[in-house]
């Protein structure tokens, strides 16, 4: 049986990293749908962040968004940030808002825009030099809408050459996170659109840099935990992007739209070292909260994964690999239904408590006032949102 301070320790050391952008507004492709108290600036970003870190105790790294998130000295942001009790976490590269890039960036058959993205990149490793990240998370847009538009070798070719010159400038203790989505904006061809493009490009240039698994980027009936769990053991997972989704990248709360789904996910990443401290895999959210109450939303995402979590350490190995290496199927899918059958509500609350933390902590940040707070002090200037 799991031996529950062990699980409670394990859940000591869990640490989710949240979107600078998930607290601006966000909505769908026809309206972007503002929110009294929003953030206006970085700092307020940091300190919002920071409240999700007070109540839930396991988020301490904000990730940032160049150029939503630029400011003339990072350096004091990310001063800022610790004096607000959180660190700046992966820095999130931005190729694909301008209009050079509207037939691609780092794959672009322009090399004058290729070089424009490239230098993008590189400036956001000199950002990470500046606030003390390690990590450098890359999203491409690139593709192509027609047959014949171009050549899909060639796009490959360029964009391993893109990589390697932003690769060579990373610092030994830096990584680059190359992330894959499915599809779209490109609908004939992604340059990036699976996990298997990504790995083999992330083997090309080194231990430096890895995969990451968004887990809303997979055609529908994808086995996600398949692919985390061949990627652990070959030491490329670099990362999770978590959020939910229904049909396509629709960037939901985590755990909102399947939750068992999250549970296997997070069963194999303990139960292949995922979540040991030196595979250093990043655990970080990236969602949008359109019509929900931005904080509130990120603290329950957060809360839903040390849920999934605790569910996934609280699997009993040895009763599976025992039905497992007698071949009962039975009893194998038992055990894991047995642990994500657990109501491990209490277990957290009590968890919480043990560290002086309100058990609820959607409750704890609602009788807090902050949400009253940033709704009075927030009038005027401009509010974050997609694209700022």
């Amino acid at each position: 049986m799991p031996d529950i301070a062990a699980v409670k320790a394990a859940l000591a050391n869990q640490r989710i990293e949240t979107p600078s952008w998930g607290y601006g507004n966000s909505g769908t492709r026809f309206k972007v749908f503002a929110q009294a108290g929003v953030p206006r600036t970085p700092r307020e970003k940091l300190d919002d962040a920071a409240q999700v870190h007070e109540f839930t105790g396991i988020a301490p790294k904000v990730s940032l968004h160049i150029p939503w998130d630029t400011v003339d000295d990072y350096a004091a942001l990310a001063a800022y940030a610790k004096e607000r009790n959180v660190e700046l976490g992966a820095i999130n590269s931005n190729t694909f808002q301008d209009d050079d890039y509207k037939l691609g960036s780092v794959c672009h058959p322009d090399p004058k825009v290729r070089r424009k993205a490239v230098e993008h990149l590189l400036e956001c490793v000199d950002i990470m030099d500046a606030t003390g990240s390690k990590d450098l998370k890359l999203w491409f847009a690139d593709g192509t809408n027609y047959p014949g538009q171009d050549d899909i070798v060639a796009r490959q070719d360029r964009l391993a050459e893109s990589l390697a010159t932003v690769y060579e400038r990373l610092g030994d203790d830096q990584r680059m996170l190359l992330e894959y989505k499915f599809f779209e904006p490109a609908f004939y061809t992604t340059d990036v659109p699976d996990w298997g493009t990504s790995y083999l490009q992330c083997m090309k240039l080194g231990d430096k840099a890895q995969v990451v698994v968004d887990t809303g980027h997979h055609a529908p009936g994808t086995n996600i935990e398949y692919i985390v769990a061949l990627l652990l053991r070959e030491g490329k997972l670099g990362g999770f992007d978590f959020n939910s989704r229904f049909y396509a990248d629709d960037d939901l709360m985590v755990g909102s739209a399947d939750p068992f789904q999250l549970f296997r996910i997070l069963h194999e990443v303990a139960k292949n070292g995922g979540f040991d401290p030196e595979t250093n895999v990043a655990f970080m959210l990236d969602q949008c909260h359109n019509i929900e109450a931005k904080i509130p939303a990120v603290i329950r995402s957060v809360m839903n994964v040390q849920e999934a979590t605790a569910k996934a350490l609280l699997v009993d190995l040895d009763a599976l690999r025992d039905a497992q290496a007698t071949g009962d199927v039975l009893v194998s899918n038992a055990v894991l239904m047995d642990a994500y059958n657990t109501d491990v509500r209490p277990l957290l609350a009590e968890w919480r408590e043990e560290r002086w933390m309100h058990p609820n902590p959607v409750a704890g940040y609602a009788a807090s006032g902050w949400q009253e707070r940033i709704v009075a002090e927030r009038v005027g200037g401009h509010q974050a949102g997609w694209g700022a």
